[in-house]
């Protein structure tokens, strides 16, 4: 694996894209229709594939800061308040009065240890790419996309590769189809099998990794939940189980959080069998508590 980014930079990781709030409750099964139901518990935390991987990140000891867009209200101040909080950088938040973050309620079964989502995208705005800084986004070793803010996050990938600073992507809404060009930008690629298949129309994971590695990513790592997940680069593929000695609470952000585990293992430079292990190791700690933060380790 060719080595990552250059030496003295301001940030480790720079990620651009969601964040969320979120409402979780668990409750002993999953209710009926038409019923009322005491939650076991109900926590109130921030979420988002960009955001939660940064959270990782900064827990794990990265230098890491967040490019979104967020406003003046309720949402936006706790979202902005727990990234504080965390250690994660944000400087670069592009304030609008009427933005906010994604916002999800979270239905937890215990009983099945499964998570159902309900959110919306009613109070976003979407970041704007002439809102960037170039000087800032490429300010890091390491680039951290998703899908959210297409036009942004396309400009940042083509600053990225002109200046050499490896990227990430998160994706996970396979009927995008306008994301291939951000994605033949990525060199490293982590999606969902659902995301995998379905963009790439293969019959099987295997050639969906053989599809996204002639688009261009150096890896591609498939998460395939419970499972595991599958890792191929032009030379080799390989498997990555779950770590199943943790007693699981609530899945909300696993795939968030093993991107941030990832993400760290390549700031180490370490083979990237390690760096799967270490991501499935992290996203299975995470497990533990509710919500796609609060289990997530630290060192």
């Amino acid at each position: 694996m060719n080595k990552i980014g250059k030496n003295g930079k301001r940030f480790d990781v720079i990620g651009i894209g969601s964040c969320a709030v979120d409402l979780l409750g668990i409750v002993p099964s999953f209710p009926k229709p038409d019923t009322k139901n005491k939650m076991i518990r109900f926590i109130q935390q921030g979420g988002g594939p960009v955001g939660t991987a940064l959270v990782t990140l900064a827990r794990l000891g990265a230098k890491v800061s967040f490019v979104g867009k967020l406003g003046d209200n309720g949402f936006s101040r706790f979202a902005v308040n727990e990234f504080i909080q965390e250690g994660v950088d944000t400087s670069s938040i592009v304030k609008e009065k009427k933005a906010g973050p994604y916002f999800a309620f979270i239905v937890v079964d215990e009983e099945k240890a499964s998570r159902t989502i309900c959110w919306t995208d009613q109070m976003v705005c979407r970041l704007k790419k002439e809102e960037l800084s170039r000087d800032f986004i490429t300010s890091c070793q390491i680039l951290h996309l998703d899908e959210y803010d297409l036009p942004a996050a396309l400009l940042a990938a083509k600053w990225a590769k002109e200046e050499g600073i490896k990227t990430v992507l998160d994706a996970e809404t396979p009927e995008k189809k306008e994301l291939l060009p951000l994605i033949k930008l990525i060199d490293f690629l982590i999606v969902p099998e659902e995301f995998a298949l379905g963009f790439s129309s293969a019959g099987d994971v295997e050639k969906a990794i053989e599809f996204f590695l002639k688009q261009g990513p150096e890896i591609v790592v498939i998460t395939q939940g419970k499972r595991g997940s599958l890792t191929g680069t032009r030379e080799k593929r390989f498997f990555q189980p779950v770590f199943n000695n943790v007693s699981v609470v609530d899945t909300t952000g696993c795939g968030d959080v093993f991107h941030g585990g990832f993400i760290y293992g390549l700031l180490k430079y370490w083979p990237i069998e390690v760096v799967s292990e270490f991501a499935s190791a992290v996203a299975s700690i995470k497990c533990e508590k509710l919500g796609g933060r609060a289990g997530c380790p630290s060192f």
